[in-house]
């Protein structure tokens, strides 16, 4: 997948980084036909990256982009610890928007941005 936004350089801070990478995200679901819902929803528990829909379920997206694989793959950064606390950030969102009835998914979005080629960019469904 390629995007329009300037693919960051090898300086980037992690939190320029982050931005670019979900703004990829947000392109890559709309491109594959989700509708996205809410960005960076925050509560005083914390922050879910991505709410979209697939028009059958809400869709909690988690994304992680890294700049290589020195420390693992993005989608190792979601250990079980963050995966439980992303369930309970997406219930409080659903009580939040009354919408607790939907069935929901939990998906990972890894991006690994490359200097020197177009980033990868996975989407790994059911993930947690």
């Amino acid at each position: 997948m390629t995007s329009t936004a300037e693919q960051p350089t090898a300086g980037a801070s992690p939190i320029e980084l982050g931005r670019w990478g979900e703004e990829l995200a947000v392109r890559h679901l709309e491109k594959t036909g989700y509708v996205v819902l809410s960005r960076n929803w925050r509560c005083r528990d914390g922050e879910l990256d991505l709410v979209a829909t697939d028009r059958k379920r809400l869709v909690f997206c988690e994304v992680k982009t890294r700049s290589g694989l020195g420390f693992g793959t993005p989608a190792e950064a979601v250990n079980p610890a963050k995966a439980d606390r992303i369930r309970r950030l997406a219930h409080q969102w659903q009580h939040t928007f009354m919408l607790r009835w939907c069935p929901v998914r939990y998906d990972i979005i890894a991006i690994v941005a490359r200097p020197d080629a177009r980033p990868r960019v996975r989407h790994i469904k059911a993930a947690f």
